[in-house]
């Protein structure tokens, strides 16, 4: 089996998420995509099969399969640009059907794909409360222009809102805590966020839920942030970035395109680089 390892959301070739990709006539068996996914050791691994002019595509971390993986998607986009031309390649998921495209300038390679329909509601403040004990943060820390709300771009995350970036590089936690918190939350991750400007955020991605402390850069939450901020009457005008993984020491890129359109897909893009 030919695994290719690609960083999706890298900026001049350096940092990005790292993600697992075999693309193949047919799916290994489930447990054989498990194994392979914890062989691998990224946050994911997306599997992509051949079917009827389209690719059945399952995502796994080393703990569970997720329905949706947006840096994964994107290096998939980028592994199958390469071996079979750039170009927009219709995709079936788990729960949604979605495309992604990719792209090859001067040998470097990127992504984009078009996220399921995303949708956000206010969270409940006990959730809230509870998640900010677990990382080490208290109401005096949030951002009243980005209220706390679960947000869905494919996968269910928390979204919270900081007042400082400071705070933001501080964030820390239990991880065993925060996989039972997670789980029982019904959410993929938690997305802490910085506001910079109106188009510009910082975030970090706890994904306790997948057996990984933290994501360098989250496709699927950057999603669900931008269809947030839409239903927020946010004043995006059509595009904002997101820095992710700096505190990590693998800092990241992710564009987000979208519309005032409710429920709409968002455009999620970014660098690639393959990995040695």
């Amino acid at each position: 089996m030919n695994i290719q390892r690609l960083s999706s959301f890298s900026i001049d070739g350096k940092g990005g998420n790292p993600a697992g990709v075999l693309i193949s006539e047919s799916h290994p068996s489930e447990s054989e995509m498990r194994s392979i996914a914890v062989e691998v050791g990224y946050s994911e691994t997306a599997f992509a099969a051949f079917n009827n002019d389209s690719y059945r595509v399952r995502y796994f971390s080393p703990e569970s399969e997720v329905p949706f993986c947006g840096h994964a998607t994107i290096a998939l986009g980028a592994a199958l640009a390469k071996e079979r031309g750039p170009g927009v390649y219709p995709l079936v998921l788990n729960e949604a059907n979605i495309t992604v495209e990719g792209f090859c300038e001067n040998s470097i390679y990127s992504a984009a794909l078009q996220s399921p329909e995303t949708t956000s509601q206010k969270s409940d403040d006990g959730l809230v409360l509870e998640a900010l004990s677990l990382f080490g943060y208290s109401t005096e820390d949030l951002e009243e222009s980005i209220p706390a709300a679960r947000a869905n771009g494919g996968a269910e995350h928390l979204i919270i809102g900081l007042n400082s970036r400071s705070k933001l590089s501080a964030m820390q936690y239990d991880m065993d805590k925060g996989r039972t918190f997670m789980r029982k939350a019904g959410v993929v991750t938690v997305m802490f966020v910085y506001c910079e400007s109106e188009k510009k955020f910082h975030s970090r991605n706890p994904f306790a839920s997948g057996g990984v402390y933290e994501d360098p850069a989250t496709g699927a939450a950057s999603a669900a942030f931008a269809g947030y901020l839409r239903d927020l009457k946010w004043p995006h005008s059509g595009e904002i970035s997101i820095l992710q993984g700096e505190d990590m020491g693998s800092r990241s890129l992710i564009n987000a395109q979208f519309t005032h359109v409710p429920c709409s897909s968002i455009r999620i893009s970014g660098s690639v680089r393959f990995i040695d």
